[in-house]
């Protein structure tokens, strides 16, 4: 009888993909400074849900286009030992889809940052109190220190990308959740209980022996600094970006009040 498949271990070969892309191909992890880039830019300047999902998608389909590309040259490569002009056209077309998802990813950011329509809406966002979409923070904000974290331990050599590493991920993502009910739910006793969980997941990370002291206090740092600039630096920037209001009310009072 035929053993059933660990579906568990599709997911490993799909990983163990990603990264050989990562670490063998430069544009790859250009591509991933993009989207770790975009992710962070779209939370600070208070972009809208469907702005970041057209940015997000736009990137991930050059990302998938260069795994595509990175398959078809190992596969032409393990086939032909010589010069083969079919071979060449097969790689030159892959390229070409790389470079067409490229543009439209440019294209794509141009038209959000750029627009005239565009640049009014997120200026409006950026000089009204809007509250940053809690949801929004917590998905892009895993997504964004989980990217981080795995592109140090592949740049450094160090660790596995869940496991080990110059940054603690756990530490990060815990102090990521702890900082958000900290800065939202104006209850110092909830936001105490919250950095104390925190700590708890770093110190349980030392305790077994994954992580170092200066590890976990790495990925604390870089959480503590996203969500500070989320909600707290950002904030004042907006406050000095906002158009002071004429005092001719005040003016006209005053005059009545002289008279």
């Amino acid at each position: 009888m035929q053993k059933r498949r660990n579906p568990v271990i599709g997911f490993k070969y799909a990983q163990e993909g990603i990264l050989h892309c990562f670490r063998t191909q430069q544009h790859m992890r250009y591509h991933f400074y993009a989207l770790a880039a975009v992710l962070l830019s779209g939370m600070l300047l208070n972009l809208n849900n469907q702005q970041m999902l057209v940015l997000v998608f736009a990137i991930s389909l050059v990302i998938v286009s260069e795994m595509i590309n990175t398959a078809i040259e190992a596969v032409v490569d393990m086939v032909t030992e010589s010069y083969n002009p079919v071979a060449k056209l097969a790689k030159d077309v892959a390229a070409g889809a790389v470079l067409i998802a490229a543009m439209n990813a440019v294209i794509a950011g141009v038209l959000i940052f750029f627009g005239p329509k565009k640049l009014d809406d997120i200026h409006t966002r950026m000089t009204t109190e809007l509250p940053p979409d809690v949801t929004q923070i917590i998905v892009i904000g895993i997504v964004a220190l989980t990217l981080i974290v795995i592109m140090t331990k592949l740049l450094s050599n160090t660790g596995s990308p869940w496991r080990g590493g110059v940054v603690s991920g756990h530490s990060a993502i815990g102090f990521l959740l702890a900082m958000i009910i900290f800065f939202t739910a104006h209850n110092p006793v909830a936001g105490f209980l919250a950095l104390l969980l925190a700590v708890l997941v770093a110190q349980s990370r030392v305790e077994a022996g994954i992580h170092s002291l200066r590890e976990v206090i790495m990925g604390a740092v870089l959480a503590i600094l996203l969500t500070s600039l989320v909600y707290w630096v950002m904030p004042k920037i907006r406050g000095l970006m906002r158009p002071v209001q004429p005092a001719v009310h005040s003016r006209a009072t005053a005059d009545l009040t002289r008279h």
